[in-house]
């Protein structure tokens, strides 16, 4: 399992309701204004006259969440290819901002921050409980000591940079590898990111109303001098600086999908583009793979083009639906679910993977577990197991302590919102 995931999440999310709910990170993009000019879609002359949550953009953020939890336990590098999960999240939560945005910029970022802190601060919370009843000293740190290493135990209330962790506490023979600190806080650059896009957003989305395609492919370029070694920023600092290079065309490619300048540009034309780029992208991977090979979070600029296309075409091919249709209908209670706990499940979908581990150990104690047979057959299927377990303990933290994000939004905790209405349920029941 890889702890920086720039593919979750996230955000994590991040998200906000309805991913997280109407004013969130992983907020979907709804209200588009109607594209002028010649070359637009049908498609998207449609979806931008069609008010209301988009379902088709809550379905992306599901499957995101989803892709971000199976790379964080299969560590399946063709994952970071297949789907791009954090260009997606951020593209989305980027078009909401730039929706927003139509309010006075303060209330909107004081908003988005509103939102985030609080589900942050109980994963923090419970983090270093965890960190100081297993022995770990902050002033005996070797990395974070003293009192620099005071001023960056803030960022586990305000993600304004990465929060200190001991890379080993406790044993390998203990109930949790020795790693878990490491794993627990990979989610957590996702939310440092958001936090400064959300920031910059009403500088970008004023140049981008001035300058759009300078605006647009300008994080491209900053890419390819800070992600390639041209210009080599240390410490958490380039960290920072290479993340928001790298998801910077996502984000403002969501300012492009609800301004509806993307709707412009002609389908046939934004896709051949895209798909240059993207193969672009997989040519300059090839030959700078990194110790996990295909995996483009190692791969900053192969990432960043990748993504960027790759969102190009889904958002060129959205169908912007008001219901799901056919057979994604059945999923609609869970999609629904997932963006409304986007944050949650992003900030705490690693931690859980972990939590598997000792549970499914158990199983070696049963008396029909003895035989050589049945411990191989465990040992060969034990991934698929954690996968299969981590999604009911994702669902327990939901009702847990997901009601805390409808705190964040100043509204009625819930805490299983998924859609049905309770008066609905009920009369179901009684029928």
């Amino acid at each position: 399992m890889t702890t920086h995931d720039y593919a979750a999440g996230a955000t994590p999310p991040l998200g906000a309701p309805q991913v997280a709910a109407p004013e969130r990170g992983f907020a979907p993009s709804a209200g588009v204004a109607p594209p002028a000019g010649a070359g637009a879609s049908a498609a998207a002359a449609a979806s931008v006259k069609r008010p209301g949550r988009d379902r088709y953009l809550d379905l992306l953020r599901s499957i995101a969440l989803v892709r971000v939890v199976a790379y964080h336990l299969f560590g399946w590098a063709w994952l970071t290819v297949l789907f791009p999960s954090m260009g997606v999240m951020f593209a989305l939560a980027g078009s909401l901002m730039a929706r927003s945005l139509s309010r006075p910029a303060w209330g909107v970022i004081r908003g988005r921050v509103r939102r985030l802190l609080p589900p942050l601060w109980v994963f923090s919370a419970v983090v270093l409980v965890l960190l100081f009843a297993g022995g770990w000293n902050l002033s005996e740190d070797p990395d974070h000591g003293g009192t620099w290493g005071l001023v960056e135990m803030i960022n586990y209330i305000i993600p304004i940079g990465a929060p200190p962790f001991p890379w080993n506490i406790g044993s390998k023979s203990g109930l949790l590898e020795d790693t878990w600190a490491v794993q627990a806080a990979g989610p957590l650059w996702y939310l440092r990111a958001y936090l400064w896009f959300v920031i910059a957003s009403p500088l970008l989305l004023w140049a981008f109303r001035r300058a759009p395609w300078p605006t647009l492919l300008a994080p491209l370029a900053l890419t390819a001098v800070v992600g390639t070694g041209v210009v080599s920023i240390p410490g958490e600092t380039g960290n920072a600086v290479s993340d928001f290079a790298v998801f910077g065309g996502c984000w403002v490619l969501g300012f492009a999908h609800q301004e509806g300048v993307l709707a412009k540009v002609p389908r046939y034309l934004a896709v051949s583009c895209s798909v240059l780029l993207m193969a672009f992208g997989l040519w300059w991977a090839s030959g700078h793979l990194g110790p996990d090979g295909w995996d483009l979070n190692d791969i900053p600029l192969a990432q960043a083009t990748w993504s960027f296309g790759f969102v190009v075409i889904l958002l060129q091919y959205a169908p912007s639906w008001q219901e799901l249709p056919g057979r994604l209908a059945k999923w609609d209670k869970l999609i629904t679910l997932s963006n409304n706990r986007a944050v949650t499940i992003y900030l705490w979908h690693n931690m859980l993977i972990m939590a598997t581990v000792p549970i499914i150990d158990l199983a070696y104690n049963l008396p029909f577990m003895q035989g050589e047979a049945a411990t191989g057959l465990l040992d060969s299927t034990y991934m698929v197991w954690m996968f299969l377990l981590v999604w009911p303990l994702i669902g327990l933290a939901i009702v847990s302590v997901g009601w805390v994000e409808d705190l964040a939004a100043q509204r009625s905790p819930r805490l299983w919102p998924n859609g049905v209405k309770r008066g609905a349920a009920r009369g179901r029941r009684k029928g």
